[in-house]
């Protein structure tokens, strides 16, 4: 159940979104998941919750990080309960966000504006949810510390497609989630700041200016989005930005190729003493992500799934490059401070980053 918090957020703090209202059209959507044997289902959630633990011991002997931190077990859920986590950590995200200067008035159609929003979110999530292997969401939990979650119905299915080995490719999901866990909690600023930035990125939309000048800027973006030679999506969303928006725009993509990238490294890089067969698993799951029908690739370039695709790839190949050419301590830089993160531009030319952090 959505929280009385969330729901108040939603009717009265959040005139952009009705996030009690899209948990709930998400939770009745999505798809139940497959049909499993008891034993099975309940060796998988039991398997889930206790890999995270020697999962993310393995993490933070690889990267060097979070080695004072309590190692907790995740929390597993069915894609239900992924939705409306989901929301409430994203209500709780722009919450944070629009505050202060950046918080927008209500008005009169501001229940009926949120409510539609809130539906039309609530079939996205419907949609990720059935996908969606896992998640750490720093916004999530009942403290709003952060909460680790794996879908288990999602990870059933994806290692049943591939025909991989079950406990192997439940570690090595474990691994990449815990990845995200300890960059969030071994990283202190690291959380707020990611806060401060989407509440840069949001607060000039959640005004009437901001939205008509968008409205002004649609049809010319959407020619220019056709003409770009990089994901259509992503061009289009910077077309619709202002200046300093695509500042904003800019720093959240690399950060967000970076956690990513890093993520996809360190699940691969833990290596086949931990997970038997990574290479069978990576090479598998590659061709996955590439994989689905017409409607499902459609809606995937729509909601910029392909383009987060693409950010994996970069982010692991950066750092590949930087671990390769300083060493995990040398990468680890990248943590000090938002001024050591690298810029969009520096994800494509690892050595530039180097040259400028390491001199």
């Amino acid at each position: 159940m959505a929280s009385q918090q969330t729901t108040t957020r939603a009717r009265g703090g959040n005139p952009l979104v009705d996030w009690s209202l899209a948990a709930n059209t998400g939770a009745f959507l999505v798809r139940g998941g497959p049909a499993v044997p008891r034993d099975e289902a309940q060796r998988a959630v039991r398997e889930l919750r206790e890999l995270t633990v020697d999962a993310e011991r393995h993490v933070r002997e690889l990267t060097g990080l979070g080695a004072d931190l309590p190692l907790l077990p995740g929390d597993v859920v069915d894609r239900p309960g992924w939705v409306r986590a989901a929301a409430s950590g994203l209500d709780e995200l722009t919450s944070r966000a629009l505050t202060g200067e950046a918080e927008p008035k209500a008005g009169p159609f501001t229940p009926l504006v949120a409510g539609g929003a809130g539906v039309q979110t609530g079939v996205v999530l419907a949609f990720l949810g059935a996908r969606v292997l896992g998640q750490y969401d720093p916004f999530g939990g009942e403290d709003r510390a952060g909460r680790l979650l794996l879908v288990a119905p999602n990870v059933v299915t994806a290692q049943r497609a591939m025909g991989v080995h079950g406990r192997d490719f439940r570690m090595w999901v474990c691994l990449h989630e815990c990845t995200h866990r300890l960059q969030f909690t071994a990283v202190d600023w690291l959380r707020d700041y990611f806060a401060d930035e989407v509440g840069l990125l949001v607060g000039g939309l959640a005004d009437t200016e901001g939205l008509a000048t968008v409205v002004g800027r649609l049809p010319d973006a959407v020619r220019e989005a056709r003409r770009s030679k990089d994901d259509g999506s992503l061009a289009l969303a910077e077309l619709l930005q202002s200046p300093k928006q695509r500042e904003v725009f800019d720093r959240l993509l690399a950060l967000s190729t970076l956690l990513e990238g890093h993520a996809d490294y360190v699940m691969d890089a833990v290596g086949p003493d931990v997970v038997p067969s990574v290479a069978t698993i990576r090479r598998r799951f590659t061709v996955r992500r590439k994989g689905g029908g017409l409607l499902d690739r459609l809606l995937r370039s729509l909601l910029g799934v392909d383009a987060k695709i693409k950010q994996y790839a970069l982010g692991a190949a950066f750092t590949r490059h930087v671990v390769d050419a300083v060493g995990m301590a040398g990468f680890n830089a990248a943590w000090t401070s938002p001024n050591t993160l690298p810029t969009r531009a520096e994800i494509r030319d690892p050595r530039a980053w180097v040259r400028r952090v390491h001199g």
